[in-house]
């Protein structure tokens, strides 16, 4: 049961009294350019794959089909596009398997169906996948291969059909506020910044939401989250989702939510320079706790995170991040991540660069375990329109799970086509 005890009265009530003054707070707010959403929620990823590229070929093969796309939204206002996904790494050392690889596909779209292009729209917002992998082993089951504690991926699995997102968005305050309501996924809103996704940025996980310090990260998962802009620089956000989600089967969300009620909450500040470069000049702090998960045996826990990005010159964005834990669950007791990326033409093409420290949470591994360190590089090539091609490194020093080893180095391709 939760520290907060049955059936989480407490819990209820304050997260109830933080939505409350947040929405106080967000009425009296300053106009803003834009509302609270996170580079790769569903209606981000859709407009940025709809924005016209600078792409190495100058290669447009889907015209008629983005030309149908609008047709459609313009009409009845829903608005859907479909992506293939793809990342294979192989290893220099590994305890078993030396090579692995994942696939998904994906459809995903919004649709508006009140207030319609005006700044109080509401939308349904919806992701399917197939996650599928091309062998035994997929990315997100590699670290055991190579003794790593951590994630080298955290999406490209073997979970096959799941349902990442399934709510609704109401938009409200002249666009100043946002809130979701339905099936989440709770890294659109946590802890984000741009180079987070996992499907365009950062693969490992250190480098993503939570900073592998955050337990659960649940997906699928019905919840609920409010947010918005407290001043012009200024904004806020608070959120429930069911700690118990499972995104392959999104039917049993509403039991496990209302009956077992083992939740995962979060509370983030930050400051930006303005809305649309929310996740680019930001800086904020995130609390989160999460209740103890008597299925999966998973201890209740909290932690906090907090995040610095500038960007310069729309080509420079140096980061820090990182987090601290107390059990639930999380990979990380402690960690911290320093690094940037590089665009020499804005839209084409990415470079990132990161390094993280970690330290192993020993309530998740059962013992104490030794320091790990790890380098990510990764170079995205925009090749056509709807084409991208990511080569990438990753270096693990003293693999906490394989102390035989001093550095492991695994070499990846990351592939995405949009439509």
């Amino acid at each position: 049961m939760s520290n907060f005890g049955a059936p989480n009265t407490l819990t209820r009530s304050l997260l109830l009294a933080a939505m409350v003054l947040l929405c106080s707070a967000i009425a009296k707010a300053e106009d803003v350019d834009d509302v609270l959403s996170g580079p790769d929620a569903t209606p981000n990823v859709l407009a940025t794959d709809d924005a016209e590229k600078p792409d190495i070929l100058n290669v447009d093969i889907q015209n008629r089909f983005d030309a149908f796309k609008k047709t459609i939204k313009d009409n009845i206002g829903l608005n859907f596009g479909i992506d293939y996904n793809a990342l294979g790494y192989v290893a220099s050392s590994s305890l078993s398997k030396y090579n692995n690889g994942s696939g998904s596909l994906r459809f995903l779209g919004t649709w508006e169906l009140f207030d319609r292009g005006g700044p109080n729209t509401g939308k349904l917002v919806f992701k399917v996948e197939n996650r599928h992998s091309y062998g035994k082993v997929a990315p997100t089951a590699f670290n055991a291969e190579i003794g790593y504690a951590g994630l080298v991926s955290s999406v490209f699995s073997d979970q096959r059909w799941r349902t990442t997102h399934l709510y609704w968005q109401q938009n409200f305050f002249g666009g100043k506020g946002v809130a979701y309501a339905g099936f989440l996924d709770v890294t659109d809103y946590t802890d984000v910044y741009a180079l987070a996704s996992p499907w365009t940025g950062f693969s490992n996980l250190a480098f993503q939401t939570g900073s592998g310090t955050i337990g659960g990260l649940p997906d699928g998962a019905f919840g609920g989250m409010i947010g918005g802009f407290l001043t012009s620089n200024i904004y806020a956000s608070a959120s429930i989702a069911d700690a118990n989600a499972d995104a392959t089967d999104i039917s049993k969300g509403f039991d496990t939510f209302f009956n077992d009620f083992e939740t995962f909450k979060t509370v983030e500040i930050g400051w930006t320079s303005g809305a649309r470069r929310l996740f680019i000049d930001n800086a904020h702090v995130t609390f989160w706790q999460i209740d103890e998960r008597t299925g999966a045996a998973t201890p209740d826990g909290y932690g906090v995170n907090f995040s610095v990005t500038k960007g310069i010159n729309d080509r420079w964005l140096p980061f820090l991040r990182g987090g601290w834990a107390h059990n639930g669950g999380s990979l990380y007791e402690a960690a911290l991540s320093i690094g940037l990326g590089y665009q020499r033409v804005p839209g084409r093409d990415l470079l990132g660069i990161g390094l993280n420290w970690s330290r192993p949470n020993e309530n998740t591994f059962g013992t104490k375990l030794n320091d790990q360190f790890t380098l990510e590089v990764f170079q995205r090539l925009q090749v056509t329109e709807g084409l991208q091609v990511t080569p990438s490194i990753q270096v693990i020093k003293d693999p906490a799970l394989n102390p035989n080893e001093e550095a492991i180095a695994l070499f990846g391709m990351r592939a995405r086509f949009a439509l």
